[in-house]
């Protein structure tokens, strides 16, 4: 866990801004889901003056707030805001300096990234950002440390991420670093999230629900509910393809077909899920941990973890556990 919670989100818009990008921030921390016993956000969109601000696609928001929300607010979002140029307006720049200032988390989506390095947030510190904005990004702020190959970056409550659908896994992994992992999930799961894009990205995220296309094949879903219930158990492909009764290729074919990955990764995500979960809410040991995610010791969970998550799983417990 964080060490605090976040109860007020602000998200911070200036001409002209990503309507997804904003659309995602919404979705999260701006949507009343008590009807499905999720706790909510007090939650503004601000503009300098409350002004409207044009989107991408040429309609206007109005009706914002102004900036006297964000002075209090626990959460900052910064979506994208044309032009990566030259600097938002002040009004931003200087909420966002002041959000840091008094404790605040800070957050910058896909080019959004800019306003945060604008407003002096991303000095040796690191970050992210879109690929194609790379190379731009480096000349306009040097003393940044930049790591363009990741989906998303924390460092100590900045956080910042790379292209536009990147946004939605930034935000899972705000919610479960300040609410914890059932919250996250519980959200991924009501918004038909996506699964957890793997790719050498040593991110803090868990991999919330199988993908909709798994869910679709009603044989495949059986065989992953399957494999959910038995992680601590050794599983091979034979085993699987027969138990969905497909020969081996065309298992394969159709679970790359649904969840985007292979049969050995997707384990070994789930695997790291629970580990996560149980290095969170339990007092287990790191031996106990690693039998019960399925790996023949903790020195086998512990390679895994490392290389995947990016610190160890003693260093995760230390940051996360309540």
């Amino acid at each position: 866990m964080s060490g605090r919670d976040v109860n007020s989100v602000a998200v911070l818009v200036a001409d002209a801004v990503s309507p997804f990008e904003l659309g995602v921030a919404c979705e999260v921390f701006g949507t009343d889901r008590a009807d499905y016993g999720m706790r909510g956000w007090d939650f503004a969109v601000c503009s300098p003056g409350g002004a409207p601000v044009r989107t991408w696609s040429g309609f206007d928001l109005t009706n914002l707030s102004t900036m006297e929300f964000a002075e209090s607010a626990d959460l900052l979002i910064v979506p994208t805001c044309a032009p990566r140029s030259e600097p938002p307006p002040s009004p931003l720049l200087e909420a966002l300096r002041r959000g840091r200032e008094r404790g605040a988390m800070i957050a910058g989506f896909c080019a959004g990234v800019f306003s945060l390095g604008y407003a002096g947030l991303l000095d040796d510190r690191r970050c992210t950002v879109h690929w194609i904005y790379e190379k731009d990004f480096v000349s306009r702020f040097p003393s940044a440390i930049v790591d363009a190959t990741a989906l998303y970056v924390e460092d100590d409550g900045v956080f910042t991420s790379a292209g536009t659908v990147a946004a939605v896994d930034l935000c899972l992994h705000v919610v479960r670093r300040v609410r914890g992992l059932e919250a996250a999930t519980a959200l991924a799961r009501r918004m038909v999230a996506a699964p957890h894009r793997v790719g050498g990205q040593a991110q803090f995220v868990v991999a919330p629900v199988p993908s909709a296309k798994a869910k679709d094949d009603a044989v495949l879903a059986e065989a992953l509910e399957w494999v959910e219930r038995r992680l601590d158990q050794p599983v091979t492909v034979a085993e699987l393809a027969r138990r969905t009764g497909l020969g081996q290729r065309s298992f394969l074919r159709r679970f790359a077909a649904a969840t985007g990955t292979t049969p050995h990764r997707w384990l070994t995500e789930r695997r790291l899920d629970r580990a996560q979960g149980l290095l969170e809410a339990s007092g287990l040991s790191i031996d106990e941990i690693a039998v019960a995610c399925g790996y023949s010791s903790a020195a086998a969970l512990r390679h895994q973890f490392t290389k995947l998550r990016g610190t160890s799983p003693s260093g995760y417990r230390k940051t996360f556990a309540g």
